[in-house]
């Protein structure tokens, strides 16, 4: 049975954070509040729960999954960042944006591009999601959580519950978080390139980049 579990956005609860950790070591697929939106989550390693995925958003093989880490220090094992990225990287983390980068021989195979071996890497600015990510001990699986049928993701967990809970482990009720997906950059190449434009504001590449 789906689980609608109801954590403080402001001062978590341990036992509530632990429980949804163990939900995902055995398999489970959460729904989960973001800075920037609510997101679909699963044990990095988990080829079942990211096939859960792939057909609970109906995406294709080309589709970037993300890794969502607690900090900066995480991104050298699963990603390839060359210094100057790694400094813009630096300034707009945590925040409301995804990176695409050159993946590491960490990452599982089936995590990256197809073609271009890449995966996402995404710091979240949410104190639910950073918790999260401290009692797993290691990134989590991510997704966001857009429905087939829907242009924009999904900010609404009862909603979500309502929508969706029979797919899912555990829905996380952290309050609504905004309705607006991460901004997501391409650093694969010597300049930048914004693959979508989301919640994250990208003025500063313009200047860095672009002058």
């Amino acid at each position: 049975m789906t689980q609608l579990i109801r954590i403080h956005p402001v001062n978590p609860q341990p036992r509530l954070i632990n429980q949804v950790v163990d939900i995902v070591k055995n398999g489970g697929l959460i729904a989960y509040p973001t800075d920037s939106s609510y997101a679909l989550g699963c044990y990095m390693g988990d080829k079942a729960a990211m096939e859960r995925i792939h057909r609970l958003r109906q995406l294709d093989n080309s589709h970037n999954f993300t890794l969502v880490c607690r900090d900066l220090s995480e991104i050298a094992t699963y990603a390839k960042v060359e210094n100057h990225y790694f400094r813009l990287m630096k300034t707009l983390t945590p925040g409301a944006y995804t990176f695409i980068l050159k993946a590491t021989s960490e990452v599982p195979r089936r995590l990256q591009n197809p073609k271009r071996k890449t995966i996402g890497i995404r710091v979240p600015d949410h104190i639910i999601a950073h918790a999260l990510l401290e009692a797993l001990d290691e990134p989590l699986m991510s997704s966001t959580l857009i429905l087939p049928t829907e242009e924009n993701p999904e900010t609404d967990p009862e909603e979500i519950f309502e929508k969706i809970g029979k797919c899912l482990e555990a829905v996380i009720d952290g309050g609504s978080c905004g309705f607006e997906p991460t901004t997501v950059i391409d650093l694969t190449e010597e300049v930048p390139t914004i693959i979508r434009q989301g919640k994250g504001a990208v003025d500063m590449l313009d200047v860095e980049f672009r002058s």
